[in-house]
């Protein structure tokens, strides 16, 4: 029963160490990296004052009425 605590604590610091490095590869490569591809991709084509102009006519805004 000697040291039952350091030694318990020490495999559970590893294992928690390897489990939170996966989780975080895991959500760059999943999730953070495929966004950051579609935000790119987005805007390779967008237009802002043409996303102006629409929301212009569909009169979104207050101070820039419709044409």
């Amino acid at each position: 029963m000697r040291r039952l605590l350091a030694r318990r604590m020490k495999f559970h610091l590893f294992g928690a160490f390897f489990v939170s490095v996966g989780c975080a590869a895991l959500y760059k490569f999943g999730i953070a990296d495929p966004r950051k591809r579609a935000y790119a991709e987005f805007y390779k084509n967008y237009d802002p004052m043409k996303d102006f102009e629409a929301m212009r006519a569909a009169g979104v805004f207050e101070s820039a009425p419709p044409k």
